[in-house]
C-alpha cells in the first residue's frame, strides 16, 4: 500500500496519521484492560499521576511493516509483556560484573540530560554505556559505582564481552560495491565500538585495512565498507541509502550519519564525519574523506 499521508508527529513515524491513531487507540485500550489509565503525549503513554511512562516510537516502528489485522494482538503481548517486566521490578545488579557487564552505545537524548552530561560522546550524540541484558531486558549502569567499579573498569568489562559477541553477517553486493551488513541482536550496533574485533573475526580480515565507511542507523545493525578504491564512492551513496531508511524506519533508533574510520599502524581507530552539509539540504564529502580519495586508485590491484 502506497500513501503520501504524513504522521501527526514525529514521535511514531513512519505511520501515517490514520495509523498513529489506531496505534494509540489500540495501546490505551489494551492498557486500561489491564488497570492503567494513561493518556498519549510526545510519543509516550503517560499516567495521570505516578506511574509508568510507557514509550511507543518503537513499537511504532516494529508495526510499520506488519499487517494491519495483526496489529490488536500485536500490541496486546507487547503490552502485557511490558507491563509484567515493570511489575517484576529492576532486575537485580550482576553478581559477576566481569561476566555480565557488556557494553552498549546510547543515544544521549534518550537519557536524562542531568545523568549523563559528565559522560563525553564516543561518535555524535552516541554515548557508550554498560549494562546488562537479562531475557527481553536491558539494564544500563550509568554510575557503575553502584555495582563497586570506576567507570572505566565497568567500560573495560563491558568491552571485553562485547568483543565476544557473536554477528550475523550479510554480503550486500550492487554495482561491484560491496557492503557488510552486520545484524544479530540490540547489542550489534554496539560493536562499532569494538571494530577492530568485527573487521577480523566477523569479516575475516587478517590485517586491518587504512579505512572503512561505517553506519550504526539503528541499535541492531552495523553496515561496513572496506575502503580499497575508488568504488568508495557509490559505496557512500548505497550506504546513505541504507542508513537513512534504518534510521527512519527500525526500532531503536541510533544515527543517521555515515562514518570514515582510519586505523593507525597499532591498530587504534579514528572516527570521522564522512559527509558535511554543503547547504542545509545538500551533502558533500567532508574534508577527511575528500583528502582520502584524492589518493586512491580507480580499481584495487
Amino acid at each position: 500500500m502506497t500513501t503520501t499521508e504524513t504522521p501527526t508527529d514525529a514521535y511514531l513515524s513512519p505511520l501515517t496519521a490514520a495509523q498513529v491513531d489506531r496505534l494509540v487507540t489500540l495501546a490505551l485500550s489494551t492498557c486500561r484492560r489491564l488497570g492503567f489509565d494513561l493518556h498519549y503525549e510526545a510519543g509516550a503513554l503517560f499516567s495521570p499521576g505516578p506511574g509508568p511512562i510507557l514509550g511507543l516510537t518503537n513499537l511504532a516502528r516494529a508495526i510499520a511493516h506488519q499487517d494491519p489485522d495483526d496489529w490488536p494482538q500485536f500490541i496486546d503481548i507487547h503490552f502485557i509483556d511490558l507491563l509484567r517486566r515493570l511489575d517484576q521490578g529492576v532486575p537485580d545488579p550482576p553478581d559477576n560484573p566481569a561476566a555480565q557487564l557488556i557494553q552498549r552505545l546510547v543515544p544521549r537524548t534518550s537519557l536524562p540530560p542531568n545523568w549523563v552530561a559528565s559522560r563525553p560522546d564516543v561518535l555524535p550524540g552516541l554515548l557508550s554505556v554498560p549494562a546488562t541484558q537479562q531475557d527481553q531486558t536491558v539494564t544500563m549502569y550509568l554510575d557503575p559505582t553502584d555495582l563497586g567499579l570506576t567507570w572505566s573498569a565497568a567500560e573495560a568489562l563491558g568491552l571485553a564481552n562485547l568483543r565476544r559477541r557473536p554477528d550475523h553477517l550479510d554480503l550486500l553486493e550492487e554495482d561491484d560495491v560491496q557492503i557488510a551488513r552486520l545484524t544479530g541482536d540490540s547489542f550489534t550496533a554496539s560493536r562499532a565500538l569494538v571494530l577492530d574485533t568485527v573487521l577480523h573475526e566477523t569479516l575475516n580480515l587478517p590485517t586491518l585495512p587504512s579505512a572503512v565507511l561505517a553506519a550504526v542507523p539503528s541499535r541492531d545493525l552495523l553496515l561496513i565498507h572496506i575502503v580499497k578504491d575508488l568504488s568508495v564512492l557509490p559505496a557512500l551513496g548505497h550506504l546513505l541509502h541504507l542508513t537513512a531508511r534504518a534510521h527512519t524506519q527500525a526500532p531503536g533508533p541510533l544515527s543517521p550519519d555515515i562514518h570514515l574510520v582510519t586505523f593507525t599502524p597499532t591498530g587504534h581507530p579514528t572516527w570521522h564525519p564522512a559527509t558535511t552539509h554543503s547547504t542545509p539540504t545538500t551533502l558533500a564529502l567532508s574534508p577527511q574523506l575528500t583528502t582520502l580519495v584524492s589518493s586512491l586508485p580507480a580499481e584495487a590491484d
